[in-house]
């Protein structure tokens, strides 16, 4: 029989979308939900939605959502679009700053507390398929600059900001939902270009992992997210001691890796969370499966552990429970 304490960390560990296995994942003590927009029907609905799903929860979780600005939006169906991050930075740092504003207070006013933004990632592939506009620039001191402004004006609004896509998804040629790209850059290149943002933002409470492989961190096909030396990069030579969380974990640029399997590659590199995209029976297998693997490993325990102690640090600091 599981440790109701240890099923408890482990299912902290998930944040799930929606799907009909959310309700029992929430009694058990879901770490958040994510929404995308087709949960999002009209203002009115989509706040009592996050009302149901805060009393059904027995912890408090994070109510998250990828609202960018632009091509990365989930609220089209009841709202006319921002401008994408590329634009908005582009009509100056004031214009930034309100239309962050006005991101945050409107996720805030239907009960969301956590934006997966900004994204850190310097575009300097033009042929990126995946980043683009999504990127505030191609110029390394720019995309620093315009994350230390948003992600300042999302914490003044009481929204938890996520820096995106570490280490880096900006020179990427191939879509990680599809694949596993490659960044064949020296360490050197990566921390001059597309590491330097996050590291002038180490602030942040949390930062989300990409599924990239790197050369510099790998030679092997490992994506960062499951990686030691990526993520012990972040946290022992960056020093990063924030929630480190991991992009969707059903994309084909890990899903190879098995979906159990790579829960416990990315814990045991220093992962603290991972998001699935449905509260679906995937969803729910891995996290048992976690579980299991961890309720017999002395190692991950101690993992976990820690990684609990990030996570609820955040939620107290920040949900105020």
């Amino acid at each position: 029989m599981y440790d109701c304490f240890m099923e408890e960390m482990i299912y902290q560990k998930f944040i799930l979308g929606t799907g009909n296995r959310l309700d029992n994942a929430l009694k058990k003590g879901l770490g958040g939900v994510i929404f995308f927009t087709r949960d999002i029907q009209s203002q009115e609905q989509f706040k009592s939605l996050i009302t149901e799903i805060k009393q059904k929860s027995i912890i408090s979780p994070f109510l998250s959502i990828d609202q960018e600005g632009g091509r990365v939006e989930r609220t089209e169906k009841i709202h006319p679009r921002y401008l994408s991050p590329k634009y908005a930075f582009e009509k100056g740092e004031e214009f930034l700053k309100e239309q962050t504003q006005k991101i945050a207070q409107e996720l805030k006013d239907y009960g969301i507390n956590l934006n997966f933004a900004p994204c850190a990632d310097v575009n300097t592939n033009p042929d990126n398929p995946i980043i683009g506009e999504r990127a505030f620039s191609d110029k390394t001191d720019e995309v620093s600059s315009a994350v230390k402004l948003v992600a300042k004006t999302y914490r003044e609004e009481r929204i938890i900001p996520c820096l995106k896509h570490f280490p880096g998804h900006g020179d990427a040629s191939k879509d990680s939902h599809l694949t596993l790209p490659v960044i064949d850059l020296s360490l050197s290149e990566m921390e001059e270009v597309h590491i330097k943002p996050f590291k002038e933002n180490l602030d942040t409470e949390m930062i989300m992992v990409a599924h990239l492989h790197c050369t510099c961190f790998n030679k092997e096909a490992i994506p960062s997210s499951l990686s030691k030396n990526a993520i012990g990069y972040l946290r022992n030579v960056l020093n990063y001691d924030g929630v480190i969380i991991t992009d969707d974990m059903v994309m084909k640029g890990v899903q190879d890796f098995g979906s159990v399997e790579a829960c416990i590659m990315a814990i045991r590199a220093g992962v603290d969370m991972f998001i699935y995209r449905d509260a679906d029976e995937l969803a729910i297998n891995t996290i048992e499966g976690v579980l299991r693997e961890v309720e017999r490993d002395k190692e991950l325990q101690r993992l976990v552990s820690e990684s609990d102690n990030r996570i609820q640090r955040l939620k107290k600091e920040r949900l105020g429970y």
